[in-house]
C-alpha cells in the first residue's frame, strides 16, 4: 500500500500521510497518542537508557525477548502493545494497514479529483474566506457537482456557490461550527449518505429525488444480520438522528436558495413523536465491578507500568465523571479540562462541554488513587497545584493524549475484562466486547438518577444536558425501582 493515498481528516484542512511505512506509522503514533511500531535491538534498547540495568526496569518484555533473539518489535493491537520476536511479528505495512481500517473514521482513501457535471453551469463565486476554515469532510470531490435540483440563479440562490461541496461548507459552517459534538455527528451522518449513495449510483445530494430519499429512509431501517446469522434492527433513535441530519442539510439548502425543490420535506416527521429515547447501551453492577477489579489489580507483563497507571486514570475519569469521550481532549486554548483541588484534597474536574459550556464534576474519593498514581509516575504533584495548567493525560511522547488513544484506552481495560469472564457468562463477556466510553457516562447517569435517586435537575448540571427531559430518560429504565414503589404503595393485606 502507498500511506500517501491516504487522508487524515481530523487536521484542517485534511492532509496525505507521509508516504513511507516508517513515516507514516510515526505519524499515525503521533496523531493517535501511541506507539504503534518499533524494532527493538539490544543497540536501540542502551540508546534510550543510561544503563542495562535502566532498560531492563523500563522495558522488561523487550529485555528478556533480546536476551534469547536478535531483534524484538513491539507493536500496537487490539487497544495495547504487544511485544514478539522480529520472526513472529507482523510487518510494518501489516500494522500500519490495521491501524488505518481501525480508525477509518479519522483516516480514508484519498479520492481522486472529478470534473464537475450535472446542471449547474452558471458560475458562482464562492466567498472562499468563509468556506477554507470549515471543510467537509464528506469527500469534496465527489460532492463538487450539482445536480438537476441545484439553482443557478444567482439572483435566487443566496449562497452564491455553484455546487454540493460549497453549500455543505456552508452549512456545517451556520448549524455545526459552534459544537464539534454536532459538527462529529453532521459528518457522520453526511458520510454514511454518501456512501449509501455510492454503491447505488446516485448522486450528488442535489441530485437526489424524493423516492430515493425514501428508499435511503428504508434502508436505514432495515434489518441487518451478522456473520453467525444473528438478525437485529437498528435502534429507531438512530433512525430518527440520521433523518433529522439528511432533512435539516436539504431544508436549509432549500430555505438559502441553492436548491428549487426540497425532496426531504417531511421526510423524518412523525419518527420522533412515535419513539421516545431510552438508552439502552448499559453494562451491569456486575459487569462494571467485574472492570473495576480488573482496573485495581495487576497489568499485563507486557504492558509497561506507566501505560497500566495511565489506563487507570482514565478509566477512572470516564467510569467516576460521567464525562463524554471529546470532554477529556485537551483544548489548549481554554486549558481544558482541568482539576481544582480544596483544602479537604477533593477534586473537581471543569470540562467543556456541548454548545461551549462549561461544566464543574465533582469527582468521587473512589476515584483520586489511580488519579495521583498516574500523575506521581508522570513526575507531577499528587493534587494539581492551583497554577498547573497541564493535560490531564499524557502520550507516550508526552503531548496531550488524543481522542483516539482515551477511546482506545478505555475499550484495552474492556478488552482484558472480556478475557477475564468465566466461560459461562456469554452475555457479560459479549457486553464487554461491545462497551465504549460512552457506556460508562449512560452508567454514571444511571447510578445517579436511578440508584440513588438524585434530582434531575441535579443530575442534568453534573452530565451537562441541556434539557432535563434528557436527564429524565435514565429514570425510565429504572423498572425494577418503579415495581418497587408500587409494591410498597399497594401492600399485599391478604
Amino acid at each position: 500500500m502507498n500511506p500517501s493515498d491516504w487522508l487524515d481528516t481530523g487536521c484542517q484542512p485534511p492532509q496525505r500521510l507521509p508516504g513511507a511505512v516508517d513515516a507514516a506509522l510515526a505519524y499515525l503514533g503521533h496523531a493517535l497518542g501511541h506507539l504503534l511500531y518499533i524494532r527493538w535491538t539490544l543497540t536501540t534498547l542502551k540508546r534510550g537508557c543510561p544503563s542495562l540495568s535502566d532498560a531492563k526496569r523500563e522495558h522488561p518484555a523487550v529485555f528478556a525477548l533480546l536476551l534469547e533473539h536478535d531483534a524484538a518489535i513491539e507493536y500496537w493491537e487490539r487497544g495495547r502493545l504487544r511485544v514478539v520476536p522480529e520472526a513472529a511479528a507482523p510487518s510494518a505495512a501489516t500494522v500500519l494497514g490495521r491501524t488505518l481500517r481501525q480508525h477509518r473514521r479519522r483516516f480514508r482513501p484519498a479520492v481522486p479529483d472529478e470534473p464537475p457535471e450535472g446542471g449547474c453551469t452558471t458560475p458562482a463565486v464562492p466567498h472562499s474566506r468563509d468556506l477554507a476554515p470549515l471543510p467537509t469532510g464528506v469527500e469534496p470531490a465527489w460532492l463538487a457537482r450539482a445536480g438537476r435540483f441545484a439553482n443557478p440563479l444567482p439572483l435566487t440562490n443566496t449562497l452564491g456557490v455553484a455546487d454540493d461541496a460549497q453549500a455543505a461548507r456552508l452549512f456545517l459552517r451556520e448549524r455545526a461550527s459552534h459544537s464539534p459534538h454536532t459538527l462529529r455527528a453532521y459528518l457522520s451522518e453526511l458520510r454514511r449518505l454518501v456512501a449509501w449513495c455510492r454503491r447505488e449510483g446516485l448522486g450528488p445530494f442535489s441530485d437526489l429525488t424524493r423516492q430515493d430519499l425514501i428508499a435511503y429512509r428504508d434502508t436505514l431501517q432495515a434489518p441487518r444480520q451478522d456473520a453467525a446469522g444473528h438478525v437485529t434492527r437498528p435502534a429507531p433513535a438512530s433512525v430518527s438522528r440520521a433523518l433529522a441530519a439528511v432533512s435539516s442539510l436539504f431544508a436549509w439548502w432549500h430555505r438559502m436558495g441553492y436548491l428549487t425543490v426540497n425532496p426531504a420535506e417531511g421526510l423524518a416527521a412523525g419518527r420522533r413523536a412515535g419513539t421516545t429515547w431510552t438508552p439502552v447501551r448499559f453494562l451491569s453492577a456486575a459487569a462494571l465491578t467485574h472492570c473495576d477489579a480488573v482496573a485495581a489489580g495487576e497489568p499485563l507483563p507486557e504492558v509497561p507500568g506507566v501505560l497500566w497507571m495511565r489506563r487507570r486514570a482514565i478509566w477512572a475519569l470516564y467510569r467516576y465523571g460521567g464525562v463524554r469521550l471529546a470532554e477529556l481532549v485537551w483544548n489548549e486554548e481554554r486549558a481544558l479540562p482541568h482539576v481544582d483541588v480544596d483544602a479537604a484534597r477533593q477534586w473537581t474536574l471543569h470540562v467543556l462541554g456541548k454548545g461551549q459550556r462549561l461544566r464543574a464534576i465533582p469527582l468521587p474519593a473512589v476515584c483520586l488513587p489511580a488519579l495521583r498514581e498516574y500523575r506521581c509516575a508522570m513526575g507531577l504533584r499528587a493534587d494539581p497545584p492551583a497554577e498547573e495548567r497541564l493535560p490531564l493525560i499524557h502520550s507516550e511522547r508526552g503531548r496531550a493524549l488524543g481522542s483516539s488513544g482515551l477511546y482506545d484506552e478505555v475499550r484495552a481495560l474492556f478488552g482484558l475484562a472480556a478475557t477475564r469472564v468465566p466461560a459461562e457468562d456469554r452475555a457479560m463477556r459479549a457486553a464487554l466486547e461491545r462497551a465504549s466510553t460512552h457506556w460508562l457516562r449512560h452508567g454514571y447517569a444511571r447510578t445517579l438518577v436511578v440508584d440513588h435517586g438524585v434530582p434531575l435537575p441535579v443530575a442534568q448540571v453534573l452530565l451537562g444536558h441541556a434539557s432535563v427531559q434528557t436527564t429524565a430518560a435514565y429514570a425510565r429504565t429504572g423498572q425494577a425501582e418503579a415495581r418497587a414503589f408500587v409494591e410498597g404503595s399497594f401492600p399485599n393485606t391478604a
